[in-house]
C-alpha cells in the first residue's frame, strides 16, 4: 500500500469476550504486520457497530478505515436474525452510502464450537481476514482519490 500507512478504528462488540479477545488478536496482527496504526473501540454489542463506526467518521479525529468485531451465536429467539440483519446491513450503507472501508468480522454461528472455529488464530482467524480486506479498501479508495 503507497503513501502513508493507513489508520484503522477496531470498534469491537466484546459480548462474548474470549471470542472478540481472539478476532482483534488476529486483526491487530495482521494491522501491524503491514505497518497499519489502530486505535481500539468497545461498543456494548453487534448492533452498535455501525451506529459508533458512523459517529467515529463524523467526528473530528480521522480514520482510514474501520473494522467491525464481534460474534453474534443464535440463541432460543429470532433476536439473532434481526441482530445479524441490521448489524450487517448497517455496516454495508455505511461502506456504500459514504464509501468507508470497513473489514467486517462479526462471527454469526449457531454455537460457541463454532464461533471458536472460526475467530482463533490458529483456526480460521477471521480476525485477520477482516483486517486484510479492510487494507484492501482502502488501497481502493486511494486508488480512486476517495
Amino acid at each position: 500500500m503507497s503513501g502513508r500507512p493507513p489508520h484503522i478504528l477496531i470498534v469491537e462488540a466484546p459480548y462474548y469476550v474470549e471470542i472478540s479477545e481472539e478476532l482483534a488478536r488476529g486483526a491487530v496482527a495482521e494491522l501491524e504486520a503491514r505497518g497499519a496504526s489502530y486505535e481500539r473501540l468497545e461498543v456494548f454489542g453487534a448492533f452498535e457497530l455501525p451506529a459508533a463506526i458512523a459517529m467515529a467518521h463524523a467526528g473530528a479525529e480521522h480514520f482510514d478505515g474501520y473494522l467491525a468485531l464481534g460474534c453474534v451465536i443464535r440463541g432460543e429467539t429470532t433476536h439473532y436474525d434481526h441482530i445479524c440483519n441490521e448489524s450487517a446491513r448497517g455496516l454495508m450503507s455505511l461502506s456504500v452510502d459514504l464509501h468507508l472501508a470497513i473489514g467486517y468480522g462479526v462471527v454469526t454461528v449457531e454455537t460457541q464450537a463454532q464461533a471458536r472455529a472460526r475467530a482463533t488464530v490458529s483456526g480460521k482467524n477471521r480476525g485477520k481476514d477482516a483486517a486484510a480486506a479492510c487494507l484492501r479498501m482502502i488501497a481502493l479508495r486511494r486508488r480512486f482519490r476517495l
